[in-house]
């Protein structure tokens, strides 16, 4: 049986500068206040707004990059049942084909830094992301994968791999 908790739609968008490191901001507001991740917010869904859009608009409100669709790459969706105990969120998660050398300044939910994908292991990230976020991130950001997690308030943490779909062949020349 479901419970009563509320139910959010959200993008989470992984940016990289040239060097191939990862922006990040740490975040001043729950959730994952204190954390580490990449950039995203929930969708405005009085508007009707898409996943898509939610990660253009994102991407422009936090850090001043403005992207098209084509710009990014919809890598995954995670479904979370009871995330902290205060929510269940479906989450998807996009790669941003375009880099940016730019720290943007901070603003009012954290503050920014490039960190290589090594060093993210060792920063303080939201706890589900060591399991579900980055290892997925790495094995699926050029394909697709679809995650059902179910967030045991006991700390425990169930992945179910719902669908997976391989990286399109390299084209050769």
């Amino acid at each position: 049986m479901s419970s009563p908790l509320p139910f959010k739609i959200s993008a989470l968008i992984f940016i990289r500068n040239a060097a191939g490191e990862h922006l990040l901001i740490q975040r001043v507001k729950a959730p994952n206040q204190g954390c580490w991740s990449p950039i995203g917010g929930k969708l405005d869904m009085q508007l009707g707004e898409s996943p898509y859009e939610c990660a253009r608009r994102e991407a422009e409100e936090e850090v001043g990059l403005k992207l098209t669709d084509q710009d990014l790459h919809c890598f995954g969706y995670i479904s979370e049942k009871s995330y902290e105990g205060a929510s269940h969120w479906l989450m998807f998660l996009f790669d941003c084909r375009i880099s940016t050398n730019s720290l943007p300044s901070a603003i009012d939910e954290g503050h920014f830094e490039f960190f290589s994908r090594k060093a993210i292991d060792q920063l303080n990230i939201p706890a589900t992301d060591h399991t579900l976020v980055w290892p997925y991130f790495d094995q699926y950001h050029e394909s697709f994968i679809g995650l059902r997690a179910n967030c045991d308030p006991q700390g425990k943490l169930s992945v179910v791999e719902e669908l997976k779909l391989p990286a399109p062949p390299t084209p050769s020349h």
